[in-house]
């Protein structure tokens, strides 16, 4: 049994889907931040990042979102996730997946998590007043890469789609004017009428 530790507002969202499309038998555990349930011992024994997501299976625990949504397509194949049998459309996957997990969050997380970087409170202040304009200039590049779709490859739905949907929310909180991504606001409606989708933030109360 698969076990995915997640928290409400987070991009552990991503998988959460992906486990709903694949219709893998999984258990949840809600961490609350408010609480600071990450730092705590128990999480910390299954996460010392004390971040989320985790996703506990029979092997072991494993981390990062990327590496989390293409085990889930791999695991799952015959939910076809993801373009196992095509070595560079795999790969383009992995590409975009890593650019919203490196860019596109880095950029959103220096609003809220600024003491990562700097412990000069004006240095935190700064960053996070630069939160808009860089996260709109890391989306800019999304939107312009989207194919006429209806999915981030184009015909083919993916977990590409679950995480862009997950860090596409954050753009209101990030003060991003989302008038000026069209695709990327179609693709956010089309990912919020899938059934998988829809349960997904049921359970984690989003």
């Amino acid at each position: 049994m698969l076990t995915l530790y997640t928290a409400t507002g987070t991009c552990a969202l991503a998988t959460h889907i992906a486990l709903e499309e694949a219709g893998a038998a999984y258990d949840t555990v809600r961490l609350d931040f408010r609480q600071n349930d990450q730092r705590k011992p128990d999480f910390l024994a299954i996460n010392p990042k004390g971040r989320v997501p985790a996703l506990a299976t029979e092997q072991g625990v494993l981390t990062e979102t990327p590496a989390l949504l293409i085990y889930v397509a791999q695991r799952f194949p015959a939910a076809q996730l993801a373009p196992l049998d095509d070595a560079f459309a795999l790969a383009q996957v992995q590409a975009f997946n890593s650019y919203l997990c490196s860019t596109v969050h880095v950029a959103h997380a220096h609003r809220l998590r600024g003491h990562r970087w700097a412990d000069d409170p004006a240095a935190i202040q700064a960053m996070k007043l630069k939160v808009p304009e860089a996260v709109a200039d890391a989306f800019r590049l999304v939107e312009n890469a989207l194919q006429p779709g209806p999915w981030v490859m184009g015909e083919r739905y993916t977990v590409c789609d679950a995480y862009l949907f997950t860090t596409a929310r954050w753009l209101e909180g990030d003060g991003v004017d989302t008038g000026q991504f069209p695709r990327l606001m179609a693709h956010r409606q089309r990912m919020a009428e899938r059934p998988a989708v829809a349960r997904a933030l049921a359970q984690s109360g989003e």
